[in-house]
Parts: structure tokens; sequence; C-alpha cells
């Protein structure tokens, strides 16, 4: 999980970046902070997507074999 100071200085960044712009170095910043917080959500979502099971109306697993495959592989490594 990024910490509350990164999101707060995300958002410190794009606000500047809204009203009077960013030097260089901000802008390496902003793209910094931003990759490692989108790292992190696509993460989160990998995790929570691998614990969903499909069930049909009359009970059945039907869960995609990619991700049958998918919880297995993070099972296991």
């Amino acid at each position: 999980m990024i910490s509350q100071d990164k999101l707060d200085r995300i958002n410190e960044l794009a606000r500047k970046a809204k009203s009077d712009g960013l030097s260089l170095k901000e802008q390496k910043e902003q793209k910094q902070l931003r990759n490692e917080y989108l790292k992190n959500v696509r993460s989160s979502f990998k995790n929570q997507l691998s614990s969903v099971k499909v069930v049909d109306e009359e009970g059945n697993d039907v869960t995609p074999a990619k991700l049958k495959q998918e919880k297995k592989r993070r099972l296991y490594h």
C-alpha cells in the first residue's frame, strides 16, 4: 500500500501542474509517484480478482480456466 504522504504529494503535484506548471524535476517525481501508485493498484486488483469464484444459477463453479490457473500460480509463488 502506498503511504498517505505519497498520496498527498501526488495530489499536491497535480494541483500545481494545473495552476503553475511543474519543473522538470517535479515532472519526474510525479511520473515516478504515479507509476508506483498504479503498480500498487494493479497488484491489489489482481489479488482481489484471484479470490473470485464464478458460480452459475445452479451452483456450479464456472470460473474461467485462466483465472483458476492464475490462482494456482499465486498460491505457489
